[in-house]
Formats: structure tokens, C-alpha cells, sequence
């Protein structure tokens, strides 16, 4: 019979421990360390055949190795393969975690039955009649994507050799258990134990394999920080429950940037690729408000036209307030302080508040000239013209920076119908024929001057 042997496990992030105790060494939180039961056995390959023949890997000289790159899936999602990088790469595992009701299952199947390929759906979450239910929402039923009720590995594998499919959805890697561990499903020894038979599996037959994860409280991938080492690509989608954009980044990816961004918009009949986010990120306001400026942004590759709002107002408590959401509140703060020094203005007694709209974070320095821009025009209460946009870096001197690839955000600009962009004096631009009024500026005060005379 085989031994058992009880370890203790921090249920936050996976330390392992001989004993009890209250608080955890490594993340300092208390009352998360529980016990779990482990069954030593001899562990077997992800086949219930034993026919199954080991393959040893063997040394290679590094000039030997071919560099010929594999073929991606398409996955029949603009926005999903821009953020992997081009598509699923052969073998790969990818993670996709969020919060509740965010919409990862929706998004998880729609791309099964958009799939040319043949697809295993493998849900622990719902029945088969649910799923069927949002698919037929959804959109035609697919024939080469299969429905799989299960959370016990070693019957997923068996399936899984009988289907052979191209592609497996894990719904959701918490779920997952294996006879490898005598612990509950979602622990910490089952998540990493499952994760690394799927691992397994996708290397050794070359099957792409993507897991939808929890996330915690704290906005963290549910289970032990190893899981999204172990895994290629990590995904990250984003949102409020309550408004209708989703936006899905990758914080990890091995085969592509980790810079790009795709945004959806959830629907009845499910989330709707958005392939021009500048229109969703900017206000159609008729009337001219004080306070706003354009910025023109890039996302990875993607250009985008973002909207800065600012509000100033004189501080009623003695303290004034610094708030920014969607940017960076020490950088909001170093702008002002160049706005104090450089420019002249007294801000030390007024609330600043900024805003970027869309529900969305950035932190390209690009937009510096633009929160310039919305600070004073909010200071001073008079509106920004609805046709101009800014790109440019502040530094601390008061001086306008350049930024990079200036000529794809004085494209984009053109593109969406702006008719000025200011940028700075020393950016390099190739002598183009651009159809709108490139605005060369060299200190703070030459965006003053042109702005408000």
C-alpha cells in the first residue's frame, strides 16, 4: 500500500510548509496555510495506456537546431490573435484569468465554435445542457467543437485519445483533479499537479491546451504563483460587470509582446470584436467643454486616440486633493510641479483630478502634452478645440520631448478626422505630404501660447 503523507500548503501563494502555523513567511498574510493530504504513487504519463513509449530527449548541437517556426492556429478572432501574437502556437498552454461574470466562459466558447478546427470544450462549471443553451445564443452550432462534463484528469485523457482533438479548452483549471492527489479540487497540490499533466500532454502531442483560471480578491490568479511559470501565456481579461467593454491583455507570453491589447464589447448574442477602440475611447459631445484633450496613444502595435479629462477647482479643505484614475497619480504629480515651476501656474492650492475615459490604464508617455493640455484648459475653464490632439513627452525642465513612431500616431490621427496634432520640435518625421497641420512645439509655454494665446 502506498504511503500518504500530510503537507501544509498556503492556500495564497503556495508555500509549502512541515507544520501549521498562523501567518505565512513568504506572503505574510495569516490564517491561509491549510493541510493536504498527498498520495505518493508511482505517477504515469498522461496516456491510461501503457503501451505508451517514453521518449528520451537527447543533446543537440545548438547549430543543429532548427529555427523554421511552426505554423499558428488562426483562431478566427482578430483580437485574440493580436494579443497572442499572431495565433495559438502548437503545443502551447495559455492561462486566461478574471473575475467573475466577466464574460472568460462566453469568450472561451465562442471562439470554439468559430474554430475550423476540431475543438474539445472541457467544462467542470456547467452541465452540458447549459452550455448548449449559450452557444445556440451565441451563434450556429459548430460540428468540430465537442462537449466534455468532467474534472477527473485521467477521464479527460481518455476522451481526449479517443476524440483526438486539435484544441482543448480547460473550463476552469480550479475544477481539475487527478488520483495522483488525495486533496480537494481547487487546492493548491491539485492545481499544480493537473497543470503540469496538461503541460505534459500539450508538449508531448503538440495540442494547444488554454485554461480559464479564477482570479482572488486581490486581482491575483487564483492558486500557486508557479502556475503562471508553468504555463506560456497569460492572459488577462478586464472590465466592469456593470458597462459593456471588455479588454484582454497579456501580462505573460513566450511566442509574442505583452503590449498589445484587445477589446470586445459584450453583447446579447456575445462579445463583439471591436476593431476601431478610438471610437468607443473618445466622447461624442456636440458642445465644446473645458477640461479634455486628445492624446494619440499606442497600444503595442495599435494606435489609439484616447480622451484625458481634467478637472481643477479651488481646494475647500486646505489640502488639495491629486487623483488620477487610468494614470500614473506620481507622474500627475511631477506635471504639475513643471506646470508650477516652468509655467507659472498656481496649482499648489487647487484639487486635481484626471481622468482617463474608457475604463482603461495607460502609461505611454505620450500623453503627457495632452494631461498638460486638460489641466490648464480645466484652470482656466476654456475649451480645447475638438479637432486637435497632442503626442508628446513633458520633461522636467518644461521641455516637449519626442516620442516614438510619431508618424503611425499622425497617421492614425489624420485617419479619424483630426485636422491639427502638436507634437514635439525635435521628432524626426519623414517629409510627407500629411493632410493635417503638424504642430511643432519646444517648452510647455509654446503649447500655452498656441492654445490660449
Amino acid at each position: 500500500m502506498a504511503k500518504t503523507k500530510s503537507t501544509f500548503f498556503c492556500q495564497n501563494c503556495g508555500a509549502q510548509f512541515a507544520k501549521w502555523q498562523g501567518q505565512c513567511n513568504s506572503c505574510r498574510e495569516w490564517n491561509t496555510i491549510a493541510e493536504e493530504v498527498i498520495q505518493k504513487a508511482e505517477k504515469v504519463s498522461w496516456k491510461s495506456s501503457e503501451t505508451n513509449s517514453k521518449r528520451i530527449a537527447k543533446p543537440q548541437r545548438i547549430s543543429e537546431i532548427s529555427t523554421q517556426a511552426e505554423a499558428r492556429l488562426n483562431t478566427k478572432n482578430n483580437e485574440l490573435n493580436r494579443v497572442l501574437g499572431g495565433g495559438l502556437v502548437p503545443g502551447s498552454l495559455t492561462l486566461l484569468g478574471g473575475e467573475p461574470g466577466i464574460g472568460k466562459s462566453t469568450l472561451m466558447l465562442q471562439i470554439a465554435l468559430q474554430l475550423p478546427y476540431k475543438t474539445l470544450y472541457v467544462s467542470g462549471e456547467e452541465s452540458a445542457q447549459q452550455i448548449k443553451m449559450r452557444a445556440e445564443r451565441i451563434q450556429p452550432i459548430s460540428e468540430n467543437c465537442y462537449i466534455l462534463t468532467e474534472t477527473k484528469t485521467q477521464n479527460i485523457f481518455r476522451n481526449i485519445e479517443e476524440i483526438e482533438p486539435d484544441i482543448v479548452v480547460i473550463d476552469s483549471i480550479q475544477t481539475l483533479h487527478t488520483d495522483h492527489i488525495e486533496s480537494t479540487a481547487g487546492s493548491i497540490s491539485q492545481i499544480r499537479e493537473t497543470t503540469a499533466e496538461l503541460i505534459k500532454f500539450a508538449k508531448e502531442t503538440a495540442t494547444p491546451v488554454i485554461l480559464i483560471g479564477h482570479i482572488t480578491k486581490d486581482g491575483n490568479i487564483a492558486g500557486p504563483k508557479i502556475l503562471e511559470h508553468m504555463v506560456d501565456t497569460v492572459l488577462q481579461f478586464e472590465g466592469d460587470r456593470n458597462h459593456i467593454y471588455r479588454i484582454l491583455r497579456a501580462n505573460k507570453n513566450r511566442f509574442g509582446s505583452t503590449k498589445e491589447l484587445g477589446i470586445y464589447e459584450m453583447q446579447g448574442s456575445g462579445l463583439r470584436e471591436v476593431s476601431n477602440p478610438s471610437e468607443i475611447l473618445i466622447s461624442k459631445n456636440d458642445e465644446d467643454l473645458s477640461g479634455t484633450a486628445i492624446s494619440a496613444t499606442l497600444e503595442g502595435m495599435r494606435p489609439l486616440m484616447i480622451e484625458i479629462q481634467a478637472l481643477v477647482s479651488s481646494a475647500v479643505y486646505g489640502t488639495p486633493q491629486r487623483s488620477a484614475t487610468g494614470y500614473n497619480a506620481k507622474r500627475l504629480n511631477m506635471i504639475l510641479a513643471v506646470l508650477e515651476k516652468r509655467a507659472g501656474f498656481k496649482l499648489g492650492a487647487k484639487d486635481v483630478f484626471l481622468n482617463v475615459t474608457g475604463g482603461i490604464t495607460v502609461d505611454d508617455p505620450a500623453i503627457d502634452l495632452a494631461v498638460v493640455a486638460a489641466v490648464l484648459s480645466s484652470n482656466i475653464d476654456i475649451a480645447i478645440n475638438k479637432r486637435l490632439c497632442f503626442a508628446a513627452e513633458v520633461g522636467l525642465a518644461g521641455e516637449v520631448r519626442p516620442v516614438t513612431r510619431v508618424e503611425q500616431r499622425i497617421l492614425e490621427a489624420e485617419k479619424l478626422g483630426f485636422t491639427s496634432i502638436v507634437i514635439s520640435k525635435y521628432c524626426k518625421i519623414p517629409k510627407n505630404n500629411f493632410h493635417i497641420n503638424v504642430i511643432k512645439v519646444a517648452k510647455v509655454h509654446d503649447v500655452v501660447h498656441h492654445l490660449f494665446g
